[in-house]
């Protein structure tokens, strides 16, 4: 793929769409495109109107005289450029189309995308190079754990390799983890609701003062999954949302969009944490690493009081509480 190949056929030719005869088959068509002598794929969809679309190169002679014709696509040009055939058919809308050929897990693999595609898998913003909250440095700590870490390129970021109690990504103010961010993969999210990890994962999560999880994809791609029941993730993820509202689900479209998310997420947990009274009180006397959750403070006598008459105990309208009322509200909590 590294020369520079130039077939083509203007203004001829036509692109066929075949029902597969293979009924067993995920990939429902046969695809056949006139350049050096036919090329012939198995695919999924007519077109990659909502997303690129996986093709399975076949031999020529797979290709069935009399099978049953769902398409045809007459083109007015056909050409392979590198490793591309750009496709462009002889009609109004939906014209423009790609075949890319790429290399994926050891071997060939190629994609039909088209331009509305490509803008939804990259989606067309120059992400910014401007320090989080003004922030000459910040150190942010990666689990021992993570496979092909988020670098935090380009970006006034030091990290340091350490096991994190929960979270893939951290930080950390006076010796205490004070945020952390779980990443997940599309195919991980749906494995890990579907397993029940991410229940206990969220559950971890919520004893820090500040935590997310981020996704590194569109929420619209969960139904379009094969392997798992669309509804049944959606409700699952709302339910973890009402459970644990302070821990928010974040979908970035991209890995590179859901690494800036998490190094400014991570910035601002990092400033809240050195600054706000308020944390400064969550995060003081507590484990150097993982943060329990606050303990409850000490109600007051009247609190106690109501509480205790409300149980149906006995107890004076002033003055002191006896021990065992105290004993009895602790216990009760």
């Amino acid at each position: 793929m590294a020369g520079f190949y130039c077939w083509a056929v203007p203004g001829a030719g036509e692109l066929v769409i075949m029902a597969n005869p293979d009924a067993g088959s995920s990939l429902r068509y046969l695809l056949r495109v006139p350049i050096a002598g036919g090329l012939v794929f198995r695919t999924a969809g007519t077109w990659p109107r909502t997303k690129a679309l996986f093709c399975f190169p076949m031999p020529p002679e797979a290709w069935p005289d009399d099978g049953e014709v769902v398409e045809r696509v007459p083109l007015r040009s056909c050409v392979r450029r590198g490793a591309a055939i750009e496709v462009v058919a002889d009609r109004a809308r939906e014209n423009r189309s790609q075949l890319v050929f790429t290399t994926g897990r050891g071997r060939e693999m190629v994609f039909w995308q088209s331009p509305r595609t490509v803008k939804q898998a990259r989606p067309n913003v120059a992400l910014p190079t401007a320090r989080a909250g003004g922030l000459a440095d910040l150190e942010i700590i990666v689990d021992t754990r993570e496979r092909y870490a988020y670098r935090f390129a380009g970006q006034a970021v030091t990290t340091a390799s350490r096991a994190l109690p929960c979270g893939d990504y951290g930080v950390v103010a006076d010796g205490r983890l004070v945020a952390a961010v779980e990443r997940k993969s599309l195919p991980d999210l749906v494995s890990s609701v579907t397993n029940g990890k991410l229940r206990y994962a969220l559950g971890d999560l919520a004893a820090l003062p500040r935590a997310a999880v981020v996704v590194e994809d569109r929420y619209s791609a969960l139904f379009k999954q094969r392997h798992a029941r669309p509804a049944a993730i959606a409700d699952a993820l709302a339910e973890y949302q009402i459970r644990w509202p302070t821990i928010p689900i974040v979908f970035c479209e991209t890995r590179a969009l859901a690494e800036e998310w998490t190094y400014r997420y991570l910035a601002a947990a990092w400033q809240w944490a050195i600054t706000e009274p308020a944390a400064q009180a969550r995060t003081a006397t507590t484990d150097p690493l993982l943060l329990s959750a606050p303990d409850r403070p000490d109600p007051t006598v009247a609190e106690v009081r109501a509480w205790a008459r409300r149980a149906g105990l006995d107890v004076p309208d002033r003055g002191r509480l006896r021990p065992e009322i105290w004993t009895a509200w602790r216990t009760g909590h």
